[in-house]
C-alpha cells in the first residue's frame, strides 16, 4: 500500500434499505429514470435518503444479470441510517415517492424487485392504486405484477419489495495539490465503485465537495462544514488546520452497499484507481472516534485484518 494512504479508517454504521430494478426500451429513458428516482439523496442530513445506482444490468450492463423483460436495466439503493426513529416507516415512504413520482411517470419504465427477502413493502399494491380501480394483477414476465393503465400504455411493478441490513458512510477523502487533482481522483474512484456490484456512491457524480463535520457554533444546525479541513482557511492566524502543506482541495466520495465486505472491497478499489493521479497528496477518511458507527472500514486492510 502506498506511503500516501493514511493508516486509518472510515466509519461506518448499520443502515436499512431497498433495492429496486428499472428497466426501459432503451438507455437514454432508463437513464432519466435513474437520475430522477435517486435525485436529492445524497445525504441523510436533510434527504428523506441516500440513493444512488448500483449498477446497469441486462442488455450493456451486467451481463450475469438478466432482466426478466430483456430490457437495458439499472439497480437502485435507497439507504436510511439504522439509528432514524421509524426508520422502516421511513425509508417506505422513500421508495414509494420515488417509484411513484419519478418510475411511473418516465415513459417505457417498469420496475422490478431484483430479489427476495424475509421483510418486504407492499409497493406494488400501494402504487397500483393510481389506476384508480383499472388497475389489475397479472402474470408478467414469468410473475405476477400488477399493471396500471397509463396514458402512455401500461406501468408493470413488482407486488412486494424486500428490505435488508445494510452499511452507511463509508468514505475517502482525495487530498491534492489542486481542485483539478482531486475531482480526477474522486472521479476514479467512483467509477471503480461502479464496478463493485451492491454499493453506491450518492452526492453529485458520486463526490462531495462539501465534507462536513457533526454540529456547529449555531444551535440550531446539527452539521456544517468541516473547518480543519478547508484548503482557504489555512492561512488564518487564528485557525489551526489539519491539512498538510501544498493541499489546495479535497473531494469526498460515501459509500453506502450492502455489507461491509462490499463497502470494504468498493474502498480499495477506489484507492487504487485514484493512486494514479498526478497531485495527490493523501487519501484518508473521516470518522468520529468511534462515536458514530461500529463498522469501520479500514483503508490499509494488511495493518488490521478483520476478526
Amino acid at each position: 500500500m502506498s506511503d500516501l494512504v493514511e493508516d486509518t479508517y472510515a466509519e461506518a454504521f448499520r443502515s436499512l434499505y431497498t433495492e429496486f430494478l428499472i428497466t426501459a426500451r432503451d438507455r437514454k429513458w432508463l437513464d432519466h429514470a435513474i437520475h430522477a428516482a435517486t435525485g436529492h439523496g445524497s445525504s441523510s442530513i436533510m434527504c428523506d435518503c441516500e440513493a444512488g445506482l448500483d449498477r446497469y444490468v441486462g442488455p450493456g450492463g451486467d451481463p450475469s444479470f438478466e432482466t426478466p423483460d430483456g430490457r437495458p436495466g439499472a439497480i437502485c439503493q435507497l439507504h436510511v441510517p439504522r439509528f432514524w426513529k421509524n426508520r422502516e416507516a421511513a425509508l417506505e415512504k422513500a421508495l414509494l415517492a420515488r417509484v411513484c413520482q419519478n418510475v411511473l411517470t418516465c415513459p417505457t419504465t417498469r420496475c422490478f424487485a431484483p430479489g427476495s427477502g424475509p421483510n418486504s413493502f407492499r409497493l406494488g399494491r400501494k402504487l397500483a392504486w393510481f389506476g384508480d380501480g383499472f388497475e389489475r394483477l397479472e402474470d408478467r414476465f414469468g410473475r405476477t405484477m400488477w399493471v396500471v393503465p397509463t396514458m402512455g400504455g401500461e406501468f408493470c411493478i413488482d407486488r412486494r419489495f424486500p428490505w435488508f441490513d445494510g452499511i452507511m458512510g463509508g468514505n475517502l477523502w482525495f487530498m491534492a495539490t489542486s481542485e483539478d487533482a482531486s475531482i480526477e481522483a474522486a472521479e476514479r474512484a467512483v467509477a471503480a465503485c461502479e464496478a463493485v456490484p451492491g454499493v453506491i456512491t450518492p452526492f453529485p457524480g458520486g463526490v462531495a465537495a462539501s465534507g462536513s463535520k457533526a454540529g456547529s457554533r449555531y444551535k440550531f444546525l446539527f452539521a456544517s462544514t468541516n473547518d480543519q479541513f478547508c484548503p482557504t482557511l489555512t492561512n488564518r492566524p487564528d485557525f489551526k488546520s489539519q491539512l498538510p502543506p501544498d493541499v489546495k482541495s479535497v473531494m469526498e466520495i460515501i459509500i453506502n452497499g450492502r455489507d461491509l465486505a462490499s463497502v470494504s472491497s468498493a474502498t480499495q478499489a477506489s484507492i487504487q484507481a485514484a493512486l494514479t493521479v498526478p497531485g495527490i497528496v493523501r487519501i484518508t477518511a473521516g470518522n468520529y472516534g468511534g462515536r458514530l458507527g461500529k463498522s469501520w472500514v479500514w483503508l490499509r486492510p494488511e495493518n488490521h485484518p478483520q476478526p
